[in-house]
């Protein structure tokens, strides 16, 4: 293992004592004292590698590598913020990989062995998760004007907490000086793959060239608030099991196609009054359908209106839907894809293209500039969950290929792949 391999390995478990959880685990969703803790050791590393610093409106972190005075920047980057009791790869090695491929190139260009057409910068992304603010991808969404600044800073957490509080009790704040959008030439995003694929074909890297199609939903279920031991059976209408029976209905959908076809998830459930003994009058969650294929989630959707009509009936409560997400199967730009191939090539890594199922920030950036996104393998595929893991190898060969990206996309040749 080189020096610089070395470095990154070190830096990274130096990153990850910041949130750490006694299960091996980060735990520092957006704009915690945790979250800011890792922002600031973030920004002393940046200042020591020679990147200028700077944070915009939304809470998005940069630093800046000048190369070509007045050119827009190669943009690469991910998240520092966690999902509750996760894992420590997540979003965080994107960054850090980033970081250091960003560094390696711009020594590169210094040192006369690379001609750079476009300047660098590194970004971590504020609130990607969307654990403790919604939606998620909140700081790619802003910055690529998907959700209005001011939208994003007014959004409160459970507990009241907004998102321009949690900011505000942050190590820096914003200046003026950080990158927008008309200053980004191209992005490239590297990520842990959260799924298997990778690891049980025995390929290295992954360039990915589509999402899945996803819809996503909040679910209300109102009932009536009642005495848990006194109200008979039958006059009961008890929203958390109007609730129960649509989380079993969503999850059997799956069962309707063939493997793989379907993904479905209920989360994030709030039940009122969630009292001992009383019977739930309101419960909320979410609900997410997710397929690679159009067609299934359209049909899917179909089904689920109909576990929602049993459930009612069979609850006596009335439950209503809202659509807060939905896109079909978005393919990443072709000549980005090519250039992530020629790269993986170019360094002897097995390599193949391949489908994202989460949301990335990179999805919000491909709808506005010329995008690359690679993966490395996960660990039996295990993420949100302390567990996650990525072997050191693997991740290492991630940073050379990023950097390898990054060197094609300094010397403008995305265009051309």
């Amino acid at each position: 293992m080189s020096t610089t391999d070395t470095e990154f390995l070190a830096d990274f478990a130096a990153m990850s004592r910041f949130g750490a959880t006694p299960g091996g685990g980060v735990d520092r969703q957006a704009g915690t004292p945790a979250d800011h803790e890792t922002r600031r050791w973030f920004g002393e590393w940046l200042a020591r590698h020679g990147y200028a610093e700077s944070v915009d409106e939304a809470g998005n972190q940069f630093g800046t590598l000048e190369l070509v005075p007045g050119a827009p920047y190669v943009l690469l980057g991910s998240h520092l913020d966690s999902q509750p009791l996760a894992g420590r790869y997540d979003g965080a090695y994107g960054v850090l990989a980033a970081a250091h491929a960003g560094a390696s190139v711009a020594a590169e260009a210094r040192g006369g062995n690379l001609d750079a057409v476009y300047n660098v910068a590194v970004v971590n992304w504020f609130n990607e998760e969307g654990s403790r603010f919604t939606p998620s991808m909140m700081g790619s969404g802003v910055f690529t004007g998907k959700l209005p600044v001011a939208d994003a800073l007014a959004t409160a957490d459970p507990t009241g907490v907004t998102v321009a509080e949690a900011l505000a009790a942050g190590h820096r704040a914003p200046d003026g000086s950080a990158p927008v959008l008309a200053d980004v030439a191209c992005y490239a995003e590297i990520h842990v793959e959260q799924g298997r694929n990778l690891e049980e074909s025995g390929t290295q890297v992954g360039i990915v060239d589509r999402t899945w199609a996803a819809a996503k939903y909040r679910v209300i279920v109102d009932g009536a608030q009642s005495h848990t031991g006194a109200t008979r059976m039958e006059d009961r209408r008890d929203a958390l099991y109007g609730a129960a029976l649509l989380i079993a209905a969503a999850r059997d959908l799956a069962d309707e196609f063939e493997p793989g076809l379907l993904h479905t998830s209920v989360s994030e459930m709030y039940v009122l009054p969630n009292s001992p003994v009383t019977i739930a009058r309101q419960a909320v969650m979410n609900l997410d359908l997710r397929s690679p294929d159009e067609g299934v989630l359209a049909r899917a959707t179909e089904l689920l209106g109909k576990g929602i009509a049993d459930a009612e009936a069979r609850s006596r409560t009335q439950i209503s839907v809202e659509q807060t997400h939905r896109w079909g199967l978005v393919a990443y730009q072709p000549d980005g894809v090519a250039l992530g191939t020629a790269s993986a090539e170019r360094l002897g890594f097995t390599h193949t293209t391949i489908m994202t199922v989460a949301g990335h920030d990179s999805t919000n950036l491909k709808d506005a500039v010329p995008t690359v996104m690679l993966f490395v393998p996960s660990v039996e595929g295990i993420s949100h969950n302390e567990a996650e893991h990525t072997r050191d190898d693997d991740a290492v060969r991630g940073v050379g290929l990023l950097t390898e990206v990054a060197r094609g996309l300094v010397r403008g040749e995305l265009q051309t792949a």
